[in-house]
This record gives structure tokens, sequence and C-alpha cells, in this order.
């Protein structure tokens, strides 16, 4: 323990969780998806540790007093309520990156949470439309099945064309895309950024779709916005030095899961098909198509291979039950 530091003596549980909500935000700068994920998992195991104490206040509880035992025990009351081991398994991430916060800051001398093992999950591996089945889609975007056809089919090109994830793609602006190179730059987790190629199909329909762009803002009496792909009301717009800007305008990630959720599923395609399950797609079909597993991984933005490594284990079994299915010595 380092002489600036102290133990925690006094401090509210919540007080705690506080401080390292900060230092995500201040230092690490993390991802506005998992500072959510971090409070809630982490307000909720103080509110648990409290009455498992009998206080009922976190103030009254010392952290030093947790221990591994305790964190088991609300491991175990998450199955209880019917929870998933892969929520028990993101409420475990959130309270291990707590308390080594706590001991690297002092506040505790032991690490209770690292002696508490990850829940062992399944491995599901991603099911995938096939490349026919992509493209199909892709191409038959029309007002059938779209509210912004020319917006829609470009967030199709984006996220099947190039990989990239659905809070990447809400997060493009215009002076993203490098029409010279034929890249976009995007801006990935932790802060992270990368340049993906732009495909010719991808280019047209962005292209396509700026020029339905620029119409909807000039009919807003010169609306202006950094984002990229934005909703067709414009919703949010707010006056900026006499021009109207919008940050509110950008199309959202909840949005784009309802629009490729309803192309997909009249398309044909399972219900489950999320934003997601594109990037999965993107990646399976250049494995599939013969790409290195190296040059997958720099256009995931995966910052480990093992992650890069699932779409390995896909092909691997669509490979087998080919096999199963038509060698004479697998009968």
């Amino acid at each position: 323990m380092s002489a600036s530091s102290a133990p925690a003596i006094g401090i509210p549980l919540d007080t705690l969780v506080i401080g390292f909500l900060k230092v995500l935000t201040n230092e690490r700068g993390v991802s506005a998806h998992t500072l959510r994920a971090y409070r809630r998992e982490l307000h909720n195991f103080a509110e648990w540790v409290s009455g498992r104490f009998g206080t009922g206040d976190d103030a009254d509880v010392n952290v030093q007093r947790i221990e591994h035992t305790d964190i088991r025990a609300y491991l175990g009351t998450l199955y209880d309520r019917g929870l998933s081991k892969a929520s028990a398994a993101r409420a475990l991430a959130a309270i291990r990156s707590w308390f080594k916060w706590l001991a690297r800051a002092g506040h505790i001398e032991q690490n209770a949470a690292s002696l508490v093992s990850t829940p062992r999950l399944p491995k599901h591996l991603p099911r995938v439309p096939s490349i026919e089945q992509m493209n199909q889609v892709v191409d038959s975007v029309g007002e059938d099945v779209a509210s912004w056809p020319a917006r829609d089919r470009a967030i199709l090109e984006l996220l099947y064309g190039c990989g990239i994830r659905n809070a990447e793609l809400t997060g493009l602006n215009l002076d993203d895309i490098h029409w010279a190179n034929e890249a976009i730059l995007v801006h990935g987790k932790g802060q992270k950024e990368r340049y993906v190629p732009l495909g010719d199909a991808a280019a047209e329909a962005v292209r396509s779709y700026l020029t339905e762009r620029s119409a909807l803002l000039d009919a807003a009496k010169g609306a202006v916005t950094p984002a990229l792909f934005v909703n067709m009301q414009l919703r949010g717009l707010g006056k900026t030095g006499g021009a109207k800007l919008s940050s509110q305008a950008r199309l959202t990630t909840r949005s784009v899961g309802r629009i490729v959720k309803r192309i997909a599923i009249l398309r044909g395609l399972s219900s489950d098909v999320h934003p997601h399950t594109l990037r999965h797609a993107f990646g399976t079909h250049l494995l599939e198509e013969g790409a290195d597993l190296r040059a997958i991984q720099e256009l995931l933005g995966h910052e480990r291979l093992s992650t890069t490594q699932r779409y390995t284990q896909l092909t691997t079994s669509q490979l087998t039950q080919v096999y199963d299915r038509t060698h004479p010595r697998a009968r």
C-alpha cells in the first residue's frame, strides 16, 4: 500500500463505485455502453452487500469485509433470479475490475475478487447467412422493406461490406469517409481507430444516400450535422450560431437494429438476425474465400487473434457438415 493511500474505512460503497467509474471515464476512455453496464452491475452488487451484512446502508459496510465467498454468494443469487451464465460473467467482470482498482488505489489490502473463477460459458458459434443470402438481401433493399431505401442499403453495405460494429457505424461522420483512399476511418472500442477498405458497392450505396441526405438537410433550411447517418425526422435540431446544428439527428444503434431486423425478416432470413450478424458474416465469408486470419483480425479490429479464431471454428463446423453429408467414409 502506498504512503498516500489509506484503507477505505468509513467510505460508502457507492462512493467507491463512483470513484472507479470516474477513472474509467477520464483515464481509460471506455465506451458509454460499458460505463452504463459497469454502473448498473456495481451499484446492484453494493446494494446486495449492504443487505447481506444486515445494514441496509452501504455507508456502514467496510469494503475490506467483502470476501470471495460473498462474491460467489452474489453470483448464486443471480442464478436464482434466472440470469444466464453469461450475465453472471458480465457482473463478475465488473466486480473484478472494481476490486483491481480498489487494490491499486490502496483501499483494500487483498483482492477478494481474484479468487472467484469465471463461470464456464458454453461456446455458441454465431449462425450467419450464406454469401448468396447476404447478396440477395443487400441488393434488394426497396420501399417494400425500408422506410428510406437509399440510407438503409448504405447501412447494410457498410455493416456487411466493411464488417464494422453497430456503434462504429452510427459513430461515423462525413469526414471519416476518405474517398481518395477508398477507405473509411472507424472509431472502435477503447478509442482505437482503424482504416477499413470501402468497396465499390458500398461506395456507390453511400454516394446515393448522401445525395438524398443533402436534400433532406436543405429542406430543413440550412440544417447541418457531422453525422453520416441521420434519422428521417432530424430529431433534436437546435440553433447554433444562426445555423441549425444537430448531434441528436444521428441515427441510434437501436434504430439500426430495428432496420436490419425488419429487412432480414421480410427477405426471409432468421428473426434473430441483428447488426452483429452481418459483422460475423463479413468475417466468416472472408475466411471461406481464403482470406488470411491476421488480415481479418485487422479488418474487424479484434485486439486478440483468439476472438477472430471463432470464425475458424464456424467454418470448420460447416465443413464437417458437408463432409458428413457427402463423403462415403463418413456414412
